[in-house]
């Protein structure tokens, strides 16, 4: 994990190729295992998506998430949004996964950007969030595992 205050940046080695390991990134029902069950989701750029999870009242989150596709190349590039449902404005988040391959295995590099340094909650949000993305990647290594 990284020092920097405005992301959370995580790399990860899969024993398992690209394809493998794409496939439990972008599939609506895998994802599900590891992450939260995209309702619409499909990696298209442009395509908008959502996702529920346990609000955090004290975080002002209401546990609904909005979300679009940025960027797809597939087995390479995942990038989209990620915004509470409930707020007007956007968060300006975007989570990156750039998959290398490496050796028989795929290594991630991981990126969630937007947090600002000058903001309380922001860095509250992300110290929550660092060590749940970081589990998030561990459940995806056990569903690439056995799917």
């Amino acid at each position: 994990m990284s020092d920097n205050l405005t992301a959370i940046e995580l790399d990860h080695f899969y024993p398992h190729p690209p394809e493998k390991v794409w496939r439990a990134l972008t599939t609506p029902e895998l994802m599900g295992q590891w992450m939260m069950a995209p309702i619409g989701f499909e990696p298209v750029a442009g395509n908008h998506f959502e996702m529920k999870t346990q609000p955090m009242p004290g975080q002002n989150f209401s546990g609904e998430i909005r979300g679009r596709v940025l960027e797809v190349i597939a087995p390479e590039l995942l990038r989209i949004t990620w915004s509470d449902a409930q707020m007007e404005a956007d968060s300006g988040w975007i989570m990156s996964w750039v998959l290398r391959p490496e050796g028989h295995g795929t290594r991630i590099i991981f990126s969630h950007t937007g947090f600002d340094p000058d903001d309380a909650v922001s860095q509250r949000t992300r110290s929550i969030m660092s060590p749940g993305w970081a589990s998030m990647h561990d459940s995806l290594e056990k569903v690439v595992a056995a799917a």
